[in-house]
């Protein structure tokens, strides 16, 4: 059975794991800028991802991701990815396409997911050889 995660702890994960990608080391200040918000707040969620075996944060505060929120992190990028590409094949503007995305992202079914994610693939398959 899956672990049942808030939207709030996915959207942080997320964000720990797109400053990686980006930056290398993340620190605390790094995804509260990025989220818009404060400090004390990142803090006290960094305290309990670390509780449940989520990130490790080093001597000079520096998140890490544990394979618990590696594997939360890139379900919920993947996600958001995925559905803001579907939404703009559809015609939606960029800003409201991600906009969407991060709130689908946290609802929608694995089956739902699943076949968008395929029909994105699909459709770019097909871009790929009309080029």
């Amino acid at each position: 059975m899956k672990m049942k995660i808030r939207e709030s702890a996915e959207n942080y994960l997320e964000a720990i794991l797109i400053l990686e990608k980006k930056n290398g080391d993340v620190q605390s200040v790094d995804v509260a800028n990025y989220l818009g918000f404060s400090k004390p707040s990142v803090s006290i969620a960094m305290k309990k991802f670390r509780e449940n075996g989520l990130v490790n944060m080093d001597d000079g505060n520096l998140i890490k991701l544990l394979p618990k929120g590696r594997e939360i992190a890139e379900r919920t990028l993947d996600r958001h990815t995925t559905l803001t590409e579907f939404f703009g094949i559809l015609g939606t503007t960029e800003p409201n396409a991600t906009e969407d995305a991060c709130r689908v992202e946290h609802v929608i079914s694995e089956e739902t997911f699943d076949h968008i994610k395929k029909f994105v693939r699909e459709h770019q398959t097909t871009k790929t050889d009309e080029a």
